[in-house]
């Protein structure tokens, strides 16, 4: 038995030094863009509060505000529209090409009132580096992969403080010195947040990175349901149809359903995808999409949220479970916590082994 303990000790001191920056990192940010996304809407009202109109309901058609962008950025450039989703809302506009940002815009008059880079500002900057570490899908992978080595730390760290007698001691001691102190502060933190850190660690892993999903997808053995094709040989010439009249096709599937995106690709021979959020969809941007020919308008495909394979389809309820949109302001503040404190299980272990690493060279 002292030599298995060793072992997990081992296992669990050595990966935890091998990954414990990007976990202070990965918390601390992530607890950070909780407080710092409603301030930064507070800070910079132009992004994303549009002025009163007394026309309630009117609008400025998508196309009148998509042509300028095309014509700025030009053609190899993607464009996703974020609509207003209250009357006070912004038109967001995701610019993907030789700049990438969000411009915003009126939702009424159409006017631009402001734009922003990706990494722009330090709540953009935060997001990426919450996100991706500034390293989009080689970030992305990396967070995957520590995810899971954080799933070896929660059952290595569960082994070594497994108690010999119940009920276990929750008690830190704050005066028996630093060093026991934060002996305590890890391990007790560690055992009674370690599910919700686990939960927070591996659903942001998961929408990182795409290959866990096309894994589930896979296990399960479903059929992964892809975006459709446009057919070369019955794309007639013309102009494209206009966003506006596309957007209407779309929300003919599902009448009286809010738009949450509009993806216009910038390859000519790949269709525009209407996101839809429907009524019973958890997720609050939706994932109902709505595939069209770019050119003729016909529907090329219908994806209904719940009838997508299983790896996308759990993104419905992993994306709002990850940003607390599932539980409200109650759950946001548990995952800011564990955030806060996955932080601060990084920083003691790493603490307390260069104290006693120093006590044992001394």
């Amino acid at each position: 038995m002292p030599r298995l303990r060793q072992l997990w000790l081992r296992t669990h001191r050595w990966a935890a030094l091998g990954i414990g920056w990007i976990l202070i990192l990965s918390g601390l940010t992530g607890a950070l863009l909780v407080a710092a996304q409603p301030l930064d809407r507070w800070l910079h009202p132009a992004f994303f509060k549009a002025p009163g109109h007394e026309a309630a309901g009117a609008s400025v058609a998508l196309e009148q505000v998509l042509l300028p962008l095309r014509a700025e950025f030009g053609p190899q450039t993607s464009f996703t529209l974020r609509p207003a989703r209250e009357s006070t809302d912004t038109l967001w506009v995701l610019v993907r090409g030789p700049w990438n940002g969000t411009v915003y815009f009126d939702p009424v008059s159409g006017r631009e009132q402001g734009r922003r880079g990706e990494t722009q500002g330090f709540v953009n900057t935060l997001f990426k580096l919450h996100s991706s570490l500034l390293l989009q899908g080689t970030g992305k992978a990396i967070l995957a992969w520590v995810a899971l080595v954080y799933l070896l730390l929660l059952v290595t760290g569960l082994i070594l403080w497994w108690p010999r007698r119940w009920p276990p001691s929750w008690k830190v001691e704050l005066g028996r010195g630093v060093l026991r102190a934060l002996f305590d502060l890890h391990r007790v933190g560690g055992v009674v947040m370690g599910l919700v850190i686990a939960v927070s660690v591996a659903s942001g892993a998961y929408m990182a990175w795409r290959p866990l999903g096309g894994a589930i997808t896979w296990m399960s053995g479903a059929t992964p349901v892809k975006p459709p094709s446009v057919p070369k040989a019955s794309t007639p010439p013309g102009q494209p149809r206009t966003l506006d009249t596309l957007v209407a096709k779309a929300r003919e599937q599902f009448p009286g359903t809010p738009v949450g995106y509009i993806q216009v690709p910038a390859q000519a021979d790949r269709p525009v995808r209407i996101r839809l959020m429907l009524p019973d969809d958890p997720h609050p941007n939706g994932l109902t999409s709505v595939w069209l020919h770019p050119v003729t308008g016909d529907v090329l495909a219908v994806h209904r949220w719940n009838a997508l394979d299983p790896g996308a389809r759990a993104v419905a309820v992993i994306y709002p479970l990850h940003t607390g949109v599932l539980g409200g302001l109650w759950l946001e503040l548990v995952f800011a916590v564990s955030g806060l404190i996955l932080g601060m299980l990084g920083i003691t272990g790493i603490w307390l082994w260069w104290r006693r690493r120093k006590a044992r060279q001394a």
